[in-house]
């Protein structure tokens, strides 16, 4: 199926109909689906015509033991390199300059008290 053509509602049915051809492939009935994911029989039926939630989705995927497939659905995403270069510049490059709290007393104690 080319995605790139198709509108986000027309893959969002698909994506139904493959939620509700899994369901049928395991034998189980939409009331056994929503009870083991824990939402409505209704919440199933909308998923399976592509109108759902991603949370409710993601129960129902839970519940028919397809979350193994989330990496193929969408793979984890690296940083792009720009970003690694952005984090890499606020990597400490010297120091600051600025003494303890300790060190900074002692020293504002010194220059409080003269010395006559």
């Amino acid at each position: 199926m080319d995605y790139k053509a198709q509108s986000p509602l027309a893959i969002a049915e698909e994506l139904g109909q493959r939620l509700k051809q899994a369901r049928l492939n395991r034998d189980l009935t939409q009331l056994e689906v929503a009870e083991r994911a824990g939402v409505s029989r209704k919440t199933v039926l909308n998923a399976e015509k592509g109108k759902t939630q991603l949370e409710a989705l993601v129960a129902i995927l839970q519940a028919l033991d397809l979350t193994a497939q989330l990496d193929h659905f969408l793979p984890p995403q690296p940083p792009s390199p720009l970003q690694l270069a952005k984090l890499q510049g606020k990597q400490r490059q010297r120091a600051s300059g600025q003494r303890s709290s300790e060190g900074s007393q002692a020293k504002d104690d010194q220059e409080e008290t003269p010395e006559w």
